[in-house]
């Protein structure tokens, strides 16, 4: 089947994670959904693209999109890849719905040259207000399900994840807040800025 050369539309944070990814690089995208992102990349980066779905409804989207996406979890299947087996390695979205980032991310490092991940950020200064009014979980665009719906189980802030890269030895090669207007600021030394007005957070990571 061949891929549809159409580049689909993309969110804010997607848009950010493919201007990062090199052109023909080999990429791997954990939680890829219905394949928007991979659809993007092999249209417009010409990547080797490769995806790992829970769902298989994503799933069998990719594969009518002739996307090359296999049915897996990425708390349980990550292991099973080679060391330095892509260019990038893609999480986008999906860390806080995994059952162990820390040992998730620690895969994606060793199996990626570099590792892509984007979160919703739950320090936003509306999520506080939010929840120091009304004293419930809040919902935002990021956050759209009640709590005892959500697939979140692990909810962090830009700066629970830059401590997580710091703990793991990653270096961070950039890290960027995304506002609610979809515009990238650069965290750079500002991560109290970057948690109060940050929606989203995407960072590019490598090993040390």
């Amino acid at each position: 089947m061949t891929v549809i050369a159409q580049a689909p539309a993309l969110r804010a944070d997607l848009r950010l994670v493919a201007r990062m990814v090199t052109d023909g690089a080999r990429v791997l995208d954990v939680g890829c959904g219905d394949g928007d992102l991979l659809a993007y990349l092999v249209a417009t980066n010409n990547v080797d693209g490769r995806g790992i779905e829970l769902s298989q409804t994503g799933v069998n989207a990719c594969v009518r999109r002739g996307l090359a996406v296999i049915q897996g979890d990425a708390d349980l299947d990550l292991g099973d890849y080679p060391s330095d087996a892509f260019d990038f390695v893609i999480l986008s979205q999906t860390i806080q719905a995994t059952r162990a980032p820390e040992q998730v991310l620690s895969n994606m490092l060793r199996i990626g040259r570099r590792v892509i991940v984007s979160i919703p950020n739950f320090g936003h200064w509306q999520v506080r207000l939010k929840l120091l009014v009304h004293g419930r979980m809040p919902m935002t665009r990021a956050l759209a399900d009640p709590w005892y719906t959500t697939p979140n189980i692990h909810l962090c802030t830009i700066r629970d994840f830059l401590d997580l890269a710091q703990t793991l030895g990653a270096s961070m090669e950039r890290a960027i807040a995304v506002d609610r207007r979809g515009h990238p600021h650069d965290v750079g030394d500002r991560a109290l800025f970057a948690n109060l007005f940050g929606v989203e957070g995407v960072f590019l990571l490598s090993r040390n």
